[in-house]
């Protein structure tokens, strides 16, 4: 098992050299149990991006847009509410049955210097294989949004069991990112505090690329015409 970490200025210089260390170290790994047995390509991997407040937060080649965005951190991160064919939503989770989002609020706006503020997302039932319907179990990929207040900024330290590096990557760093801005915003006002987002930090032991997304990524990172090698050289000077 390989583990790497890569420093990014912001979101998408994230993506990028993710999809790029992936691409190239990444160990083959055939899945046996989960959503989608097939061939993947993976790493162990940490992630720290220095400033992702920065604009834009997702690249024009990512497979979402900022609208898209928008509605995953407010709908899927912030509230949350399941729909009648889901099994759960990380917002579900994070409120049900404490909020700990305000929980969380409450307390950093009483104490900044609290290192006990930890969200949990993943629920000891989620261990079983299959789940009391006897359906395969599928757990929360994003298991845990750890918090700490250090230099009057706000940092999340996030753990991805297992996470597609491709297709919900860009989508999950930026939506974090605008949590966390909603996050600081919801403790300024409640405490008159001046605080500002600080960085994002992500662990997972499986970030992946599956193997039909091999042509996609290859085009991104290996363009074959003139006009697009430019384009190359810049991926492979954010690597170095």
């Amino acid at each position: 098992m390989k583990h790497l970490k890569i420093s990014a200025f912001d979101c998408p210089d994230a993506w990028f050299k993710t999809l790029n260390r992936i691409w190239y170290d990444g160990d083959i790994f055939p899945v046996g149990f989960g959503s989608e047995e097939t061939e993947t390509k993976k790493l162990n991997l940490t992630i720290e991006i220095e400033h992702p407040e920065n604009r834009p937060l997702v690249s024009d080649k990512a497979s979402c847009d900022f609208k898209y965005v928008q509605g995953y951190a407010l709908e899927y991160l912030w509230c949350g509410e399941k729909q009648d064919d889901e099994t759960y939503t990380y917002g579900s989770r994070l409120n049900h049955p404490i909020n700990q989002i305000e929980e969380a609020i409450k307390r950093y706006a009483e104490e900044q210097k609290d290192r006990q503020v930890t969200m949990v997302i993943r629920l000891p039932t989620d261990i079983k294989k299959f789940d009391e319907n006897n359906k395969k179990s599928e757990p929360p990929c994003l298991s845990i949004i750890d918090t700490e207040i250090s230099d009057n900024k706000l940092h999340l330290t996030c753990y991805f069991r297992s996470w597609d590096a491709f297709g919900g990557l860009p989508a999950n760093i930026a939506g974090l990112q605008l949590f966390n801005e909603a996050f600081v915003n919801e403790i300024n006002e409640k405490s008159g505090l001046f605080l500002k987002t600080g960085k994002l930090i992500f662990h997972s032991k499986n970030c992946h690329i599956y193997q039909r997304q091999y042509n996609l990524i290859k085009e991104l990172l290996e363009p074959k015409d003139n006009a697009k090698r430019m384009a190359k050289t810049f991926i492979n000077q954010k690597s170095s």
